[in-house]
This record gives C-alpha cells, structure tokens and sequence, in this order.
C-alpha cells in the first residue's frame, strides 16, 4: 500500500533497491564467511601438519639441547676424523664435506645414578609441528671405533631422538614423549660406515606413558614400521618437537656422525656450521 506524497510506482522502485541491496549483503556476507571459513581451515592444516625441511643450504638452529645434556658431554662440529691411520679410500674421510659431528660421554662422571653422561645435539626449530607420520626416511653414518666396541660392545652406538607429542587416543593427558633410534652393530669399525638406514634396520622405542600404550619399550623395542602402525591409533596426528643425534647415559663413546638424513634432506655437519642437500 501507498502513503503520502510517494506515488506507488515510486515505492515498488524503492522497495526492489532495498531488496536487491539486502540480498546483495547477504551474498557478500556469506561469500566473506566462506572465505574466511576456508582461511581458518587451510590454516589449522598447516599448523597440524607443519613441512619438513627440503632443500640446500644451511641451518642455524643445530646445537647442544641443553635440558636434555647431562654430566659435561662433547658434541661439537669438528673438521674430520680422517682414518684411522691405515685406511684409504672413501672410508677415511667424512662422507660429507670435511667435517662431522665429534661426540664423547663418559660412563662413570657424575654424582647421579646413573653415573654416566648423555649428550643431544638437536635442532628445537626447524621440525617443530611436522608429521611422526610423515617420516619416511631416517638415518645417518657413523665413525666407530675398536675401543667404543670394547667399552660397551658391538652395539655401543649413538642414537637418533625425536621428542614428539604422541597424540594417543589411549592416552589423551599424554603430550611427550622421546621416539629412540637404537642402531645395530656397525659393519665396520676405525673408519667411516656407508649409510645406516633407521627404517629399516635397528629397533625404535618410546619413553614415558606413550610407551606403555604403544608396547615400543625400551625393553620390548619395534621396527620403524611397527612404531608407526602403533602411533597411528586413529587419533590426531603425533608430531614432533625437536630432532636430534644422542648418546647415553650408557657406554662411554668417543666418534662422530655425519650425514643424518630426515626424509629428502641431508644434514652435512661441518666445523664452520650445519650444510642441507635435498636428494631427490
């Protein structure tokens, strides 16, 4: 109906402006919802499933994790070893570069029970968020030594540790955990090994409650596949917090590691710093 001076014509004219107006709001209100709603969801994705490192040059974040570090272990960059004396070819040098990852612990230093010392050498940046899942490729190479054998036998060797969020639906207050990579014998000693590849070779374990749910113990340790299978219970994904090269508290050690490899990166230790090469 029309009222007053506004003549009829007039008011449906009106009357479809504010109609056209009202669901063009609508439609830009929707559409900004939506847009924003895909915004929030791409970025919880990328928060939940953070990239792994892929690609050349080099890493700042390597270094000492302190919290972890017990006693006064070394694990410093160093040029070499080179050897030992005797030995030529490829095998005598570092398998990257110059350089590696010189470490040494004690067995019997400090006050504490146990008495020996325990040594990470980590990086708490570059893998934080990532996948557990998303591991595919694990490893690195070793300089062992005759006398790291006699100290604590053939399997006297340092680890490769990922402390992670496990994630468990059987254990939901649970968010750390250490994931251990407990290497087999070396297959050589006083010289460079080849490639040592924790996917396939060795056994895994968990520390804490995580390890009483998944059964990957330390006195009942699983494949890298079985761990995997394990940590994937159906839940949120388990993701990681830092990654590392260990060793201890256990055996007294004295050798270096070089070349840890995490999926298509290859970490290159070096006396003047931390080189990547992706592969692939």
């Amino acid at each position: 109906m029309c009222y007053g001076s506004v003549t009829c014509a007039a008011f449906v004219s009106i009357t479809k402006g504010v109609s056209v107006n009202a669901r063009f709001r609508m439609k830009r209100k929707v559409a900004l919802g939506v847009t924003a709603l895909v915004a929030v969801t791409v970025s919880a994705v990328s928060a939940s499933a953070a990239p792994f490192p892929d690609g050349n040059g080099s890493s700042d974040h390597w270094g000492v994790i302190t919290r972890n570090t017990v006693g006064s272990p070394v694990a410093a960059l160093r040029t070499g070893p080179f050897g030992s004396f005797g030995v030529q070819g490829p095998a005598a040098r570092p398998p990257y570069g110059q350089g590696s990852l010189g470490i040494e612990t004690a067995d019997d230093s400090t006050s504490l029970t146990p008495s020996s010392e325990m040594v990470v050498f980590g990086n708490e940046v570059d893998f934080y968020g990532a996948p557990v899942l998303g591991l595919n490729q694990v490893g690195f190479r070793v300089f062992q030594t005759s006398e790291n054998v006699s100290y604590g036998g053939a399997g006297n060797m340092p680890n490769i540790r990922f402390e992670i969020n496990p994630n468990l639906t059987g254990a939901p207050a649970s968010t750390y955990s250490s994931m251990v990579w407990v290497p087999g014998p070396s297959p050589v000693v006083d010289r460079w090994s080849p490639y040592l590849d924790a996917t396939t070779t060795g056994r895994w374990f968990l520390t804490g409650t995580a390890a009483t749910v998944t059964g990957c113990t330390q006195v009942a340790q699983c494949t890298f596949q079985q761990l995997k299978t394990a940590l994937n219970d159906g839940g949120p994904q388990p993701t990681i917090y830092t990654a590392a090269v260990s060793k201890g508290r256990d055996s007294m050690w004295i050798g270096a590691v070089d070349g840890l490899r995490i999926n298509r990166t290859v970490y290159d230790f070096e006396a003047d710093g931390v080189k990547t090469h992706r592969i692939g």
